[in-house]
């Protein structure tokens, strides 16, 4: 990929955004109106950064573009974050009702609405938002006929692939239910993307629950990468291309490194030839032509989210390739309104070519956005090289940026 300026193209491979309450409305079905105004009669919003004067963030899109071009970024993927209609809360999240009760179909209706508003938003900044659809696997004939459409629409984020926890009511990721959603994703070349939240079962009533969830979550959804390979969908779809997003980084050397050790166990080698082990694996790794190690480095990234400094320091092992930087705007989590700051945090001293893979090629080849604009665009807002390259000491990270773990980490607990 050709380089024409001296400062850095740079996507944000996680940001979320989404319709405020009303502005999903025109997007519903005429039919569920109706309810519509009863459900939101009855919601209450629990959601801080839904709400209030800085809420339009994930829907003013002349704001978004300020904030974000002040922040050196030219370009998003855009994940869900307002509730769309008939859900309790957000979408990324798991809940009730199981597949077999309550309101799927307007809940279904509700995220199409999302994806319908979705087109509008893309398009209002052409080439620089990669706008990931949803689709519900509790209807899987729907949810290939949804992603054609989104195809067409010109939608170039791909699929927000769903979890499938348990008591969840619809099968695991590795059942061959799914293969029409794989089949379709593949011929039309459109990614997959498994942000952490709804892979989380019911956590249950209990004061410790959120404690729970945050110790778990990533675990969770960290799941669907061995539930994919082990059921044979990477080997069935060479082409397609996975995506893991907001669930740390460092996991992937030690995780592929165990995923390779039980291939060899469970293909019979290193000595197991005829274990019970071999007998058990036997369905699934005899349908494999390459060890977990090898389906990640031709099919699989991450969006590394407010990626901490010795995340970085394991790009090697997982892949300098397969790493794309995310500020998880506007999550109040996330890095910014300081993610110049982060960039020097996390990249400074490196390879001038490494760091633009991982801020902005990366998600160039695999969410499609216009280079060629957003070289243009990062020309005039974009940090330097001689910026990134930076290093931001300890006693120089802002005190409000420690809402963000990656700055909080670097600034008390890597000492």
């Amino acid at each position: 990929m050709g380089t024409t300026t001296n400062k850095y193209v740079v996507v944000s491979a996680d940001c979320h955004g989404g319709a405020n309450i009303d502005g999903y409305k025109p997007y519903l079905e005429k039919r569920f109106h109706g309810a519509f105004e009863d459900w939101k009669a009855g919601f209450e919003n629990p959601y801080a950064d839904n709400k209030g004067p800085d809420a339009d963030r994930n829907w003013d899109s002349t704001r978004r573009l300020r904030e974000m071009e002040s922040e050196g970024v030219v370009a998003e993927v855009v994940f869900p974050n307002t509730i769309p209609p008939f859900f309790p809360k957000v979408s990324l999240m798991n809940q009730p009702p199981a597949a077999n009760e309550g309101d799927l179909e307007m809940r279904w209706a509700g995220l199409q609405a999302h994806n319908r508003w979705l087109v509008d938003f893309c398009n209002d900044a052409p080439g620089r938002r990669a706008g990931i659809i949803q689709v519900m696997l509790h209807d899987v004939e729907a949810s290939v006929e949804e992603i054609q459409w989104a195809r067409n629409q010109g939608l170039t984020g791909g699929v927000l692939l769903p979890g499938a926890p348990p008591g969840s009511g619809v099968p695991p990721l590795y059942a061959p239910e799914y293969e029409p959603i794989w089949d379709v994703c593949s011929d039309f070349e459109m990614p997959i993307t498994h942000h952490s939240g709804s892979a989380v079962p019911d956590m249950g009533p209990y004061p410790a629950a959120p404690m729970m969830f945050l110790l778990e979550v990533t675990w969770w959804a960290h799941r669907t990468l061995w539930h994919l390979i082990y059921s044979g969908v990477m080997e069935r779809h060479p082409h397609l291309q996975f995506v893991f997003t907001e669930q740390g980084t460092a996991w992937i050397p030690e995780e592929i490194t165990r995923l390779d050790y039980y291939h060899g166990r469970l293909a019979g080698t290193r000595g197991a030839g005829g274990s019970q082990e071999a007998k058990f694996g036997a369905g699934a790794v005899g349908q494999l032509s390459l060890k977990p190690s090898e389906y990640w480095a031709r099919q699989c990234s991450l969006g590394s989210s407010f990626i901490r400094r010795h995340e970085v320091e394991l790009r090697e092992a997982v892949g300098v390739d397969r790493i794309m930087w995310g500020s998880d705007f506007p999550h109040l989590e996330g890095c910014w309104p300081f993610s110049r700051e982060h960039l020097r945090l996390a990249f400074s001293g490196l390879p001038e070519d490494e760091v633009r893979k991982m801020v902005g090629e990366n998600a160039q080849r695999i969410y499609g956005f216009d280079w060629n604009l957003l070289e243009e665009l990062a020309d005039e807002y974009g940090p330097s090289v001689e910026d990134v390259n930076t290093p931001l000491d300890a006693a120089d990270i802002p005190e409000d940026s420690l809402r963000c773990p990656a700055f909080a980490a670097a600034k008390f607990m890597d000492k």
